[in-house]
């Protein structure tokens, strides 16, 4: 793609988002989007996501990542842009 046509944000996912699946629940529909970066659990009990792609494919995912999976209860999602490296092959689960 593009480096013009990819952009990126960083999001931190609060609520009920960790025991839920929500990690890979997240990659599964990254991945279905074509979404490359990461996911992952944060001590505090939020979720940190790093997204790149399309902007129509950020929007589909900005939107799911604040309803979350079944069992998931998102209570606030906070989307900053971020700048797009081009870095991630692909999308993955960090630790």
């Amino acid at each position: 793609m593009p480096d013009q046509a990819r952009r990126a944000f960083d999001a931190r996912v609060r609520g009920m988002v960790q025991g839920v699946g929500f990690r890979y629940s997240a990659l599964r529909e990254a991945q279905g989007l074509g979404i490359t970066g990461w996911v992952r659990n944060e001590e505090d009990g939020s979720v940190s996501v790093h997204a790149e792609g399309r902007q129509e494919d950020l929007d589909s995912f900005a939107a799911w990542l604040r309803e979350g999976p079944p069992g998931a209860r998102v209570v606030e999602c906070a989307i900053a842009s971020a700048a797009a490296t081009g870095y991630y092959p692909g999308f993955s689960v960090e630790y």
